[in-house]
């Protein structure tokens, strides 16, 4: 199993999960492919105790950070490089094959 880094951030009190599934390879997966994995990452982050909105987060063959995210929080992941973002891990997820 796959143990994904995850940067547990809290932003004007909202906490938020940022789940890094490069290892996953998001590039080689169909749109619905992805979608499945966001949806079991939600389960996965509660039962770890990761709480607050879940965002997966992966960088694509240009280097563009892409996410998948609740629409609240387009606007940031919109604006946040994905640096920015691997700089700020502080937690890791297990996630099965």
């Amino acid at each position: 199993m796959p143990t994904l880094p995850v940067a547990r951030i809290e932003i004007q009190d909202v906490k938020l999960a940022v789940v890094f599934i490069d290892l996953l390879d998001p590039l080689g997966k169909s749109g619905q492919q992805r979608m499945d994995c966001y949806g079991a990452l939600a389960p996965l982050c509660a039962a770890r105790g990761l709480t607050g909105d879940v965002i997966a987060v992966w960088q694509d063959s240009f280097g563009r950070t892409r996410f998948l995210a609740p629409p609240q929080q387009h606007l940031f992941f919109q604006a946040v490089s994905y640096g920015q973002l691997r700089a700020q891990v502080n937690d890791w997820l297990t996630a099965p094959d």
